[in-house]
């Protein structure tokens, strides 16, 4: 299957086939739909096809047969062409949470060499876990004022693609415990500019002032090591927002 978030995240709107048809779920040749996994919601939408009839697709997963499709509605029949339309609102706000949490991890580990425990992204805040026992106000104050100037500098963001073995070779690309990274032969990177690199699966915006001021909505202590930060963004302000559908 051609998962076009992987290299467009932007796309919001794309014609496909019916490749299977399992009771309410759907699997197509090519999606732009962002299926659940990395701490990122799934993407929702519809599909339309035929004279006008239409599914909702409410939950997208990854499976062994491929991305699944899952929602309600008259499902079309293998070998249908379908025109898939994301909604938009809900994956540009999960593209800018999850590149603001790609800064934080990248100011919390330039600056202490941590990485990170978990993470969650929803449309309207985020959060992220990290390994810092000593974390307190000044520090949380001081790590914030990192993330919103690399916002403030509107570093463009590349995403490229380096095989494992080369991947494996530089200990700072993976940000998240050796075990949650997927079985893949390629790993994507997502490449803020001049800033910092990761291992990631998930969709983001092009540059990072489109992420909007980082503002903590609170903290919290989670075990001995693990500390929990909660944050919120304003609209962005210019940059990228052209570009929106």
């Amino acid at each position: 299957m051609d998962a076009l978030y992987l290299t467009d995240a932007y796309r919001h709107e794309f014609s496909s086939r019916v490749v299977e048809a399992l009771p309410g779920t759907l699997i197509l040749e090519t999606t732009a739909f962002y299926p659940q996994g990395g701490g990122q919601p799934c993407d929702q939408g519809t599909l339309h096809w035929g004279d006008g009839r239409t599914f909702q697709v409410l939950e997208v997963q990854k499976g062994p047969p491929g991305i699944l499709h899952r929602g309600e509605g008259e499902l079309p029949p293998v070998g249908a062409e379908v025109t898939g339309r994301l909604h938009w609102g809900r994956r540009y706000a999960h593209m800018r949470y999850h590149t603001c949490l790609h800064i934080l991890s990248g100011v919390v580990f330039h600056r202490f060499g941590s990485g990170i425990t978990g993470g969650q992204i929803y449309e309207d805040r985020a959060r992220m876990d990290l390994s810092l026992p000593d974390l307190n106000a000044a520090t949380v104050e001081e790590i914030l004022s990192g993330v919103n100037r690399v916002v403030d500098e509107d570093r463009p963001i590349h995403v490229r693609f380096l095989s494992r073995e080369e991947a494996e070779r530089d200990p700072s690309l993976v940000r998240v415990a050796r075990e949650l990274m997927p079985e893949v032969d390629r790993v994507r990177l997502i490449d803020i500019e001049g800033f910092d690199v990761q291992a990631d699966g998930g969709t983001h915006v092009r540059s990072t002032r489109e992420v909007g001021r980082v503002t903590l909505q609170k903290l919290e202590n989670k075990g001995t090591r693990n500390k929990r930060l909660y944050l919120t963004l304003s609209a962005p302000e210019g940059a990228g927002t052209e570009a929106l559908p």
